[in-house]
């Protein structure tokens, strides 16, 4: 188990959103949020107290939280010394990146000299099954976003906690490693050997009650070169009756693609729907999550109606505004596959 509360550490974060982990966490799990520690040019702040490893200790803080994903995954030279020093001041380590701190003999080192942990959340745990794409009971709630980091987690978290909100029976499932350190369960999909990460989204979302729906956290984009591949796992493996659409609209080009241009969402909805329906042929988009973090008020009520009148559906910010209205699609959804 992974000590709470945290400190968040930004690291050397060159923007807000290489700082999605700690953002996500400080937003879902304000309590285990305690401060967080930046470095010299960090650009990221979570509006959290700025604390050194004496006063978080102090304060109560047990784990110091990786917050960044870098492109990669990976532990720069800058950080290794400073980890060192939050081992050393009586933090245990936990981290969701590519790059293992139990491959990195001088952290390991340091952990078993002061009788520290450290916690690599983005190793598989069990031994995932291929995928035999049998059909499974319950529902399936499935996101998929225009590019990577666009809202598609905050997007889950928000209708599951709606749902259950209203009395539905829901349950998130995490695919990620921020995911994964909201809830403290869940698939580290981008992990998992190729042959088998279909096969870890059914495990991930098993058998269930007629009524129940699995919220199941998306991952990549299928326009997105570099991470098309979880994209497509997630969709064939999660068998989703129903799918949502995730969008930011002030993207200039993909993530860590400035040559690819963001695909318009009736592109999403069409090649989406026609992956979906190899696996669910009753797979339906059921609405539409906008990012608007970076939209006035006013900007951000008149994009959503635009989008609403443009593509016919539900188009709402569930983070700024709630999920309401996307929880009412779905249970429309629900009502349709009784029927």
């Amino acid at each position: 188990m992974i000590r709470t509360p945290y400190l968040l550490f930004l690291g050397d974060a060159p923007d807000p959103l290489a700082a999605k982990v700690a953002q996500g966490i400080r937003d879902w799990r304000p309590e285990f949020a305690i401060g967080q520690f930046r470095m010299e040019g960090c650009k990221a702040d979570m509006r959290l107290p700025d604390m050194n490893f004496q006063e978080a200790r102090a304060a109560g803080a047990q784990t110091l939280v990786i917050g960044v994903a870098n492109r990669g995954g990976v532990i720069s030279k800058a950080w290794k010394a400073v980890l060192i020093e939050a081992i050393e001041a009586g933090f245990d380590i936990a981290s969701g990146l590519h790059n293992l701190l139990t491959d990195e003999p001088d952290l390991v080192a340091a952990a078993q000299a002061h009788g520290r942990e450290l916690h690599d959340v983005r190793v598989p745990s069990v031994e995932y099954p291929i995928a035999n794409g049998e059909k499974r009971t319950g529902k399936r709630c499935l996101a998929v976003g225009t590019d990577c980091s666009v809202g598609k987690m905050y997007t889950m978290l928000a209708v599951d906690a709606e749902m259950r909100a209203q009395g539905q029976k829901s349950t998130f499932r995490a695919t990620g490693q921020t995911g994964i350190l909201i809830t403290g369960s869940g698939v580290p999909l981008d992990a998992v050997v190729a042959d088998f990460m279909a096969g870890s989204v059914e495990w991930l979302t098993p058998d269930n009650e007629p009524d129940h729906w699995d919220m199941i956290e998306g991952q990549g984009s299928l326009f997105h070169v570099s991470f098309s591949g979880v994209t497509m796992a997630l969709i064939h493996g999660g068998q989703p009756d129903a799918l949502i659409l995730c969008h930011e609209p002030t993207r200039e080009h993909m993530r860590g693609l400035p040559g690819y241009k963001l695909p318009s969402l009736q592109q999403v909805r069409d090649t989406a729907l026609t992956m979906a329906r190899i696996a669910n042929p009753d797979c339906e988009v059921i609405g539409i999550s906008v990012n608007t973090q970076h939209l006035s008020d006013a900007e951000a009520v008149e994009y959503l109606a635009s989008v609403e009148a443009e593509m016919g559906l539900p188009a709402v910010d569930p983070f700024r505004q709630g999920a309401a209205r996307l929880v009412e699609a779905l249970v429309g959804k629900q009502s349709n596959l009784a029927a």
